[in-house]
Formats: structure tokens, sequence, C-alpha cells
């Protein structure tokens, strides 16, 4: 089951469509999660167009190497993880080993955007990822994990909303629907 987060942005979906299969650098993240070390998205840059066509989300530990699998714009946007970098920056007192719990421990398999056209050409947002854990039990840590997510989610989400509601010429700030 994918964790899903969803926003509303007064932008329409061919001017969101733009923003969400790539994006400029995001400003430093200000969110505790990521303040304690947890892997921040920055940027998402994409090679071609189309089914097949690569995209790389680049967070702060590293770049996710994204295979576009549905390209249905200004729809839907879904891609397979084929690389993923680490999940966090361990904090440590001094260098030493890799840490072995950074290595498949939170695995990301796929994610999705898709973008439903709304009354008065706004657009509902919605991102979705899936994932495993080779933790147990699983249950017990996705009461972190998906939360977790969930704050990646909307650091892209609204930031691809202020990109697409100031293309599309709004001052109004996106606001937050659903959460999963």
């Amino acid at each position: 089951m994918p964790v899903e987060s969803s926003i509303i942005v007064d932008a329409p979906a061919d001017v969101v469509w733009r923003h969400v299969i790539a994006f400029p650098p995001l400003e430093p993240p200000t969110e505790w999660v990521f303040q304690a070390g947890v892997a921040a998205p920055m940027e998402a840059v994409i090679h071609g167009e189309g089914v097949g066509a690569i995209r790389h989300c680049t967070f702060t530990t590293g770049s996710f190497i994204e295979p576009i699998e549905v390209w249905d714009p200004p729809r839907e946007l879904r891609f397979g993880v084929t690389s993923s970098p680490d999940p966090m920056h361990e904090w440590t007192l001094w260098n030493g080993p890799r840490p072995p719990h950074l290595d498949g421990y939170l695995l990301p398999t796929r994610g999705q955007f898709l973008l439903v056209p709304l009354a008065s050409g706004r657009t509902q947002l919605v991102g979705r990822t899936w994932y495993r854990t080779n933790t147990f039990p699983d249950a017990y840590w996705r009461l972190w994990s998906d939360p977790i997510i969930h704050t990646i989610h909307m650091r892209v989400l609204r930031h691809v909303a202020a990109l697409s509601e100031q293309a599309a010429g709004q001052t109004t700030v996106a606001s937050e629907l659903v959460t999963r």
C-alpha cells in the first residue's frame, strides 16, 4: 500500500505538469525531520520525454534514478526506482565504517504523481510512494516511515504548487487536502 499525500494547487493541470516532471532546486530544508538527518528532496531533472525517460530526483544524500513507466500529460507521471541514495545522514561522533542499517532497510520501489483538474482552473496534485522495509515488525516501522515519506511528499508538493501558481499568475497559497 502506498503513502499518499495531496495538495490543491491554484493553477491548471497543464501548468502543474511542467513542474511535476522536473523542478528547480528547493530552499534548504527547515523541517525537523530533515534537520535530524533524514534525506530531503532538493530538485528533479528529467532526461528525455515519455515512457523510458529517466528522472533524477536529487536528495541531500544523493539521487534517485527513476525510469518513467507512465507518461500521461497532464494527468499521470509514474516511475520505478532503480537506484536510491542513503535514507539519511547518520549522526556520529567519529568517521568509521558505514552503518549497516542504511543498506536496504527502507527501499522505495515506485512513485506516482496524479493531477486531477478541479473547478476554476485548480488542480489536485497527489503524490504516492510505494516502498518496502526490511525490518521486523514491518507494521511498527511503518508508524515511523509513513509520516517521514509524507513529509518528503509535502516538501515537493508545496514547491511544485508554488512554482505552478507563480507561473499561472496566482498569488494564493496552496492548501493541503489529504494525508494518509
